[in-house]
């Protein structure tokens, strides 16, 4: 058997800047904000990967964390961040805080974190990591991702780490005029024919949104009736 050595965190990002670099006539953005560069930087991947897979932490794929669900591509997290245009003064809504690896790139770029999780389990294992790496500006709440959390609304950006079947309406409700929202929308066919969309509210409440990539989330699942 052939040994394949662990990718390093240089060569990673070498990486997801080339990927960047070769999908920005969709997304429009042809290389990292430096900011986000350095975020991805900063958070070990590692301390998010079950020790099963830590070696493969610093490899461009998303990777199981338990309970069905996974910690995403490198390069997904990356962009999605990236359009989300985030603000050192900006309060962010995360639906699907998973293990918490995206949870800690968002602490690293803004004010204010509210991350929502349906799996309890997940929960507590990522308050202890991102707790364990300093992250004090982190706030978490165990429940439906569709309802959002309207205690701290609006929000400058919100970010949804799985797929909707639509988008949802309390998500768009909670997002204040001039705010972006990066959210995966399913076409129907469960894996297949998933959408990245960035989403907009103007300054009079009008929405706008556009597709950038076709990705590949687990769903976002509803505890609450349909709307």
């Amino acid at each position: 058997m052939r040994l394949v050595r662990p990718s390093t965190r240089e060569e990673l990002l070498a990486e997801i800047d080339a990927e960047a670099a070769a999908t920005a006539p969709m997304t429009g953005r042809p290389a990292l904000a430096a900011r986000v560069r350095a975020a991805l930087e900063r958070v070990p991947r590692e301390a998010f990967v079950p020790g099963a897979w830590r070696d493969m932490a610093w490899e461009n794929r998303p990777l199981p964390i338990g309970q069905g669900q996974t910690i995403s591509q490198p390069y997904i997290v990356a962009i999605m961040t990236e359009l989300l245009d985030l603000g050192a003064g900006d309060r962010t809504l995360e639906i699907g805080t998973g293990c918490g690896y995206q949870t800690a790139v968002l602490a690293e770029l803004c004010a204010q974190v509210y991350t929502v999780e349906r799996i309890p389990e997940l929960m507590q294992l990522a308050q202890e990591t991102l707790a364990g790496l300093g992250y004090a500006n982190i706030e978490y709440l165990a429940g439906d991702g569709h309802l959002a959390w309207p205690d701290h609304a609006p929000y400058d950006a919100i970010i949804v780490t799985a797929a909707a079947a639509r988008l949802p309406a309390a998500l768009v409700a909670q997002l204040r005029p001039g705010g972006r929202m990066v959210v995966p929308v399913s076409g129907g066919f469960g894996w297949l024919g998933q959408s990245l969309l960035r989403v907009t509210k103007d300054d009079e409440g009008a929405v706008a949104s556009q597709k950038v990539l076709d990705v590949a989330f687990v769903p976002l699942v509803r505890d609450a009736p349909q709307e």
